[in-house]
This record gives C-alpha cells, sequence and structure tokens, in this order.
C-alpha cells in the first residue's frame, strides 16, 4: 500500500484535512495592511508604538528620531593602569631593587633594563611589565610611545614554606621563606626625547657666555686661590 507525504507528516496532514486555505507566510502587503488597520483600532504593538516616530503639531511634521544612549559615554577617559605579579618565593627586600630600578622610567626603557639584568627575578617582572604594557593599549586606549613607570612598589605575600636548618652540637633552627609581589602604574608621560630635549634646554640657559660685554651673572664654581 502506498503512502503520500502528507499522509505520513502529520502536519502536513493537518493543513490538507482541517484548514485547506492556509498558507504558510503572508506578503509584505498583507503585513502592512493589517499593522495600518490596527493602528486605526488602537490595537497597535507596544514595541511598534514605541519605536514609531513621534510627529510635532507643526506646519512642517517633522520625524523625531530615537536617540539610542550607550552605556559608558559618560565616565571619564582612563589616565594610568595599575597592574602585578602574583606572589612568589623572593625577598622584599630583593624585589624592591628591581622595582626602585624601573621607578620613573619610560616602559620600553624598563622592559630593556629587566632584559639585561642579572636578577633572578627580572625575567618575570619583565613578562609583567609587557603584559601591562599590551593590557594598557588594549583596553585603556593609552598612548603606547607616551606609557611611563610612574610607580612601583612591593608588599608582602603569605609565609608558605617552613624547611629545617641544621645547626651545631644536633640543634636545628625552622627557617621560613616569605614570598612577595610587586606593583606598578603605568601612565601617559614624557618620552625620552622630550626628557632630553628639556634637559638639553635647562642646561643651556644656565651657561654664562664669554661675551665682549660683561654679563651681570655670578661665574660658577670660581677658584679659591690662584691656578699658578
Amino acid at each position: 500500500m502506498l503512502y503520500s507525504a502528507s499522509s505520513m507528516n502529520p502536519l502536513n496532514w493537518i493543513k490538507e484535512k482541517l484548514v485547506p486555505g492556509i498558507r504558510d507566510r503572508q506578503t509584505k502587503e498583507e503585513v502592512q495592511a493589517g499593522k495600518q488597520q490596527a493602528a486605526e483600532e488602537g490595537k497597535r504593538n507596544i514595541f511598534e508604538a514605541a519605536s514609531a516616530p513621534q510627529q510635532d503639531g507643526g506646519d512642517g511634521a517633522k520625524k523625531v528620531k530615537a536617540t539610542r544612549v550607550r552605556i559608558g559615554w559618560g565616565k571619564p577617559r582612563p589616565t594610568e593602569h595599575k597592574y602585578s605579579t602574583s606572589n612568589f618565593k623572593i625577598s622584599h627586600r630583593k624585589l624592591n631593587l628591581l622595582g626602585r630600578q624601573i621607578s620613573g622610567k619610560p616602559i620600553d626603557y624598563a622592559i630593556l633594563q629587566m632584559q639585561f639584568s642579572e636578577k633572578r627575578a627580572s625575567s618575570r617582572i619583565m613578562n609583567m611589565l609587557a603584559t601591562a604594557r599590551d593590557h594598557a593599549v588594549r583596553y585603556k586606549k593609552l598612548n603606547e610611545t607616551k606609557l611611563v613607570v610612574s610607580e612601583a612598589w612591593v608588599t608582602k605575600g603569605p609565609k608558605r614554606s617552613k624547611k629545617l636548618e641544621p645547626r651545631g652540637r644536633g640543634h636545628y633552627g625552622i627557617r621560613i621563606r616569605g614570598s612577595s609581589r610587586m606593583h606598578v602604574v603605568l601612565e601617559e608621560g614624557k618620552t625620552i626625547e622630550e626628557k632630553k630635549a628639556q634637559d638639553r634646554a635647562r642646561k643651556l640657559r644656565r651657561i654664562v657666555s664669554a661675551h665682549h660685554v660683561r654679563e651681570d651673572k655670578p661665574i660658577r664654581n670660581p677658584p679659591s686661590t690662584w691656578t699658578w
């Protein structure tokens, strides 16, 4: 016995038997006519009523477009980016030496200092500075050429491991190995070229020229006695 496709599918059988004149999709003209009829009868959808353009009562009947308010426009532009390492096994006194070395330096110069440093933790600090620079440029939209390590400080971490330290005459002690982490703050500052130009201008202002006309300025570093 042969079965048709409509008899195998229940939905097709319902369409053919119960609702023979139904159509799957309405045309655009029918949809527009239905919306116009619903608007005249006052049965328009709430979403269509909110998105419909409003008209003023004047002669021109201007259409006012709905403005979309974006969240975050009222926030001020960030000027700094803070980043830190995780707690790792190192003394805070040793790590503070590296923090003093990079504090106040441009970010590229600080990474270069950590690249050629002989300290064991310099490679970790170098990776942290590179990650902080990428995050400041990507997420905070800061200028990469003007990033400066404005602040760098070290904090103590939890004391994780304890180790026995043998001593003389059968005694022993307990050595507690601590941990620490470094925090940095990146800000937009002066580049190396700008600092060099500023130092050069400052040094030129301090120079007293030996011209025919004597200037009314004191001589710098005058000798105490005769030079011969």
